[in-house]
């Protein structure tokens, strides 16, 4: 195993903890305790995956989260939050920030390594540069051509719907929020509200008939590709 996680917390005992359980694991583990700190050794280091606490002396964990998902060469690395921030808007936030997991103090080590493992997973599945084609399923996505295609038939898709078919799926396995959504695809034109997402995504689904299954809903967050086709039910 040759992933770096940067644990980022100001309380020794528990970034020791974390550092014990992920090294025990085979993973290369490096500490920051400051938000700045973090900042810094997630550029230096680059990192596959930040363990992130919320509460932090400099910058808190959610100006953290907010720079990393900014910054080019961090946009694109695993964050598990680590707090003991439990409220629900807490947790919102923290996704709607860009954060893969959300995990509440106290926790169980081995919990956190099996979500860290799934995160990495998630992240090393199928990235795609550009020209590239996409597959999933009966889905075919041919970005070089332009053109979206389900069981061999091609797809009519406007600007917009194909824009966000694409964001969806390079990000696989992620959930991105709404918020997330109307930035990337949308420029966040402060005209448009994140009702516009799911009316969209409506049309999206629509479209793309049998590949539909593939545009998850987490309800009270946003929509996530899924990283693979749902077991089909028993009797269908």
């Amino acid at each position: 195993m040759d992933h770096r996680i940067l644990v980022v917390d100001d309380e020794r005992d528990i970034t020791a903890l974390v550092a014990y359980h992920l090294a025990r694991e085979g993973y290369r583990v490096s500490t920051a305790s400051s938000g700045p700190e973090a900042l810094k050794s997630a550029a230096d280091e680059r990192p596959d995956l930040v363990v992130l606490d919320l509460m932090l002396p400099g910058l808190s964990g959610y100006e953290v989260l907010e720079e990393l998902r900014r910054r080019e060469d961090t946009r694109d690395l695993g964050v598990v939050v680590l707090t003991a921030r439990r409220e629900e808007g807490d947790r919102i936030r923290g996704l709607e920030l860009g954060a893969d997991d959300y995990l509440v103090k106290p926790f169980s080590p081995q919990e956190l390594v099996l979500r860290i493992g799934a995160v990495l997973r998630r992240l090393g599945s199928p990235a795609v540069a550009s020209g590239s084609v996409i597959t999933a399923g009966p889905l075919l996505i041919d970005r070089g051509a332009h053109r979206v295609s389900v069981e061999g038939k091609e797809v009519e898709l406007t600007a917009t719907e194909y824009n966000l078919l694409v964001l969806l799926a390079e990000r696989r396995g992620r959930v991105q929020s709404r918020a997330q959504l109307l930035e990337a695809v949308w420029k966040a034109n402060p005209t448009i509200q994140t009702r516009t997402v799911d009316m969209h995504m409506q049309r999206l689904r629509a479209k793309l008939g049998a590949a539909a299954s593939f545009l998850e809903t987490i309800r009270g967050f946003g929509y996530r590709f899924r990283s693979a086709e749902p077991a089909k039910r028993r009797g269908a």
